[in-house]
């Protein structure tokens, strides 16, 4: 059962991702929230795999409580997806590196939304990781980014071959087909790069990935 906390200081926009994902067999709605405190109270209290973040909030807006979200140790295993609209996406670099685990516009397909819960409750994908690619490809390079750190150095040269390809979109089958691997072997090689570097997700792996010059806005994986 994948159980979701619902965010947004809109009661139709709840009630209508409540609607789709409560027809769900493996989805529980276990809490709502009109405000990223009580987003984040929510999250402590019911500690659920994922919750759906809006940004536009009041008392604390959906960046700032995925923040709090992603820093608490105690909430480890919750992952976080921001809800955006078209004319909100200069804040999806920033969500990221918040800790997002990746990022839905709000008029997504009901069958999208769905299967996106369900992948990142899994970690193995970005959602939507085309248009994740090309937003944070277009604002990486308006962002002032931070020297590469020294945890890079740990990884192998194929850990970074495999890195670069997260960071395209690709998933662990695609990774594995391109470098001529097992698909769990291609796995094994995400999870090392993954603890290596101490992030949450894949998510995290691509803000890396651009921050260290890895890829650069507009990279597409030959």
């Amino acid at each position: 059962m994948i159980r979701v906390l619902l965010a947004d200081d809109q009661t139709l926009v709840r009630a209508g991702f409540r609607s789709i994902l409560s027809d769900e067999d493996d989805f529980e709605i276990v809490a709502e929230a009109a405000n990223g405190a009580a987003a984040v109270a929510g999250a402590r209290e019911h500690r659920p795999d994922v919750v759906l973040m809006d940004i536009r909030m009041p008392e604390l807006d959906g960046l700032e409580a995925t923040r709090q979200i992603t820093a608490d140790a105690r909430l480890e295993g919750v992952k976080v997806i921001i809800l955006t609209t078209f004319d909100l996406d200069d804040y999806v670099y920033a969500a990221l590196q918040a800790g997002a685990s990746g990022f839905l516009v709000k008029d997504t397909e009901p069958a999208e939304l769905i299967h996106a819960v369900r992948v990142v409750a899994r970690g193995d994908a970005l959602i939507a990781p085309s248009i994740t690619r090309r937003l944070i490809a277009e604002f990486a390079g308006r962002v002032k980014r931070p020297e590469p750190g020294p945890e890079l150095n740990a990884l192998t040269e194929r850990e970074r071959e495999v890195m670069a390809l997260v960071a395209g979109g690709l998933s662990n089958d695609e990774i594995a087909a391109r470098l001529v691997l097992s698909p769990a072997t291609a796995k094994t090689h995400v999870s090392r790069i993954m603890t290596k570097l101490s992030v949450r997700d894949r998510a995290q792996l691509v803000i890396i990935a651009y921050e260290a010059g890895m890829i650069v806005p507009g990279w597409v994986t030959p």
